[in-house]
C-alpha cells in the first residue's frame, strides 16, 4: 500500500510539473508565433513603401517580439528535459514514433529559426532591404515549422496512427499517417489563427495605452490599433471554425472526452465499462473539472472577444474613434488577456480530457512516469516552477517596460552611421529611417 501510494503522489506531482511547464510555455509561443507574422507583414510594407513609419513600426513592434523570442526559448529548452526526467516510460515505449518530429522541431527552432532571426537583429544596416526582409520571412516559416512539428507529436499523443508494435515498444509504420494525423492538422490551424488573434489583441491594447496617454507618436500607434483590431477578427472565427472542427471529431477520436464535455452520464458509464473489459480495471473517466472546465472558459473568452472585435472593426474604420475614444481605449487594454486565457482553457480541455492516457488508448500515464521517489519529484517541481514563474516575470516586467517606452531610437535597428543628423532626425525633423 505504501508503495502504490508513493507511486500516486509521483505520477500526480509529475503530471502538474507538467501542466504548469507546458501551459507557461504555451504562453509564450502564442505571442512569438502572432508577433512574427506581424512583424513580417510589417516590414514587407515598408520595404515596398519606403515610409519612415512603417519601419518604426518594424523596430517597435520587432523589439517586443525578440524579447518574448528570447525568453521563450529558455522555456522551451526547460520544458524538454521532463520527457527524459520524469517521463521515462513513454520515450521508452513511443519514442520511435512521436521522438522524431521533436527532433525535428530542435532542429527548425534552434537553429534554422534562431540563426536567421539573429542576422535579421544585427544585419539591419549591413544586408539590402530585400534580403532583410527575407529573413523575417524565414524566420516567420520556420516558426511555422516548429509549431508544426510540435503538433504532430501532440497529435499522435491524442490520435495515434501510423504506427506498429514490435518488441513491446511502438515503431513507425506510416510516416504519411503520422505528418497528415487529423488531430495534427486540425490543432495547427486552430494554434496558428489564435496566436494571430492573441497577436492581435497585444497590439490594439499596446497602441490604446499609448493613444489613451495622448502619446506624441499618435500616428504610429493609430496604426499599430488599426492592425490589431483589423487581424484579430478573422483570426477569431478562423480559430472558432477549427475548434469546431476539433470538437465535432471528438466522438470518433475520443469518446470519453465528448461524453463528458456533453454530460452525457449514461455514455460515460457505457464507455468506462467498455475500457474496463479492454484495457482492465481502472477509472477512465477524466476530471469533469479540468475537461468540461477548461472548455467553458474557452468557449466563454470567445464570446467575449467576439463581442469586442465587431463592434471595433466598424470602430476602428474612423479615425475619431481610434484617436480620441478613450473608453474604447481602456477596454481594449482590460482586454488584451482574454485570448491567453482561452488558450491555455483551451489546452486543458484538450490535454485534460485524454486522462488517464499519455498515448491514448495505448499507455497510461502511471505506465509512462519514471520510477522516482516523491522526494525527487517535490525537488523537481519546486525547481521547474520556480524557473518558469521567474522567466514569465521577467518576460511580462520586460514587454511591459519596452511597450511602456514606446519607440525609441536606440533599440533595434539603430545605426550610428545614417545620414541624419545626431537625434536621428533628417532636415525636415522627421525620424530616420533604417536602410530599407
Amino acid at each position: 500500500m505504501a508503495v502504490s501510494s508513493e507511486s500516486t503522489e509521483v505520477l500526480d506531482l509529475a503530471r502538474l510539473q507538467f501542466a504548469l511547464t507546458a501551459g507557461g510555455h504555451f504562453l509564450f509561443v502564442a505571442l512569438t508565433l502572432g508577433l512574427a507574422t506581424v512583424v513580417a507583414c510589417i516590414q514587407t510594407r515598408a520595404t515596398f513603401s519606403r515610409k519612415p513609419l512603417h519601419a518604426r513600426m518594424v523596430r517597435f513592434w520587432g523589439q517586443l517580439y525578440i524579447i518574448n523570442y528570447a525568453v521563450g526559448i529558455v522555456t522551451g529548452i526547460v520544458m524538454e528535459f521532463q520527457f527524459g526526467l520524469n517521463w521515462s516510460g513513454l520515450t521508452h515505449y513511443a519514442g520511435n514514433v512521436f521522438g522524431a518530429s521533436l527532433a525535428v522541431e530542435t532542429i527548425v527552432a534552434f537553429f534554422v529559426e534562431s540563426t536567421f532571426l539573429g542576422l535579421w537583429i544585427f544585419g539591419w544596416h549591413r544586408f539590402n532591404r530585400w534580403v532583410h526582409l527575407a529573413m523575417i520571412w524565414i524566420v516567420t516559416l520556420t516558426a511555422y515549422l516548429s509549431a508544426y512539428w510540435i503538433l504532430v507529436s501532440n497529435g499522435f499523443l491524442n490520435n495515434p496512427v501510423g504506427y506498429r508494435e514490435e518488441g513491446g515498444k511502438l515503431v513507425l509504420a506510416d510516416a504519411g499517417a503520422v505528418l497528415t494525423n487529423p488531430s495534427a492538422l486540425s490543432a495547427f490551424g486552430h494554434i496558428v489563427a489564435g496566436a494571430l488573434l492573441t497577436a492581435g489583441f497585444f497590439m490594439a491594447g499596446v497602441s490604446a495605452y499609448h493613444l489613451f496617454r495622448r502619446n506624441p507618436e499618435w500616428e504610429l500607434f493609430g496604426s499599430g490599433l488599426r492592425t490589431g483590431v483589423f487581424l484579430s477578427l478573422p483570426a477569431l472565427f478562423v480559430t472558432a471554425a477549427f475548434g469546431g472542427v476539433q470538437l465535432a471529431s471528438l466522438a470518433a477520436l475520443q469518446p470519453m472526452k465528448s461524453a463528458v464535455f456533453d454530460q452525457k452520464k449514461a455514455e460515460i458509464a457505457q464507455i468506462q465499462a467498455d475500457m474496463v473489459a479492454r484495457f482492465g480495471p481502472g477509472d477512465y473517466v477524466p476530471s469533469e473539472a479540468w475537461t468540461r472546465g477548461g472548455a467553458i472558459v474557452m468557449l466563454l473568452c470567445f464570446a467575449l472577444m467576439m463581442y469586442l472585435v465587431l463592434p471595433g472593426f466598424v470602430m476602428a474604420l474612423f479615425r475619431t474613434a481610434v484617436y480620441r475614444f478613450r473608453a474604447w481605449h481602456v477596454v481594449l487594454i482590460a482586454a488584451v488577456p482574454l485570448p491567453y486565457v482561452a488558450m491555455i482553457s483551451g489546452w486543458v480541455f484538450r490535454e485534460a480530457g485524454r486522462q488517464p492516457w499519455v498515448v491514448y488508448g495505448l499507455l497510461t500515464t502511471e505506465d509512462a512516469v519514471s520510477s522516482l521517489s516523491p522526494g525527487a519529484m517535490r525537488a523537481s517541481l519546486i525547481t521547474f516552477t520556480t524557473l518558469f514563474a521567474l522567466l514569465a516575470a521577467l518576460n511580462g516586467w520586460l514587454l511591459v517596460r519596452f511597450a511602456r517606452r514606446g519607440p525609441v531610437d536606440d533599440g533595434l535597428g539603430h545605426d550610428d552611421r545614417t545620414d541624419a543628423g545626431d537625434d536621428g532626425r533628417d532636415a525636415a525633423g522627421t525620424l530616420a529611417a533604417p536602410s530599407y
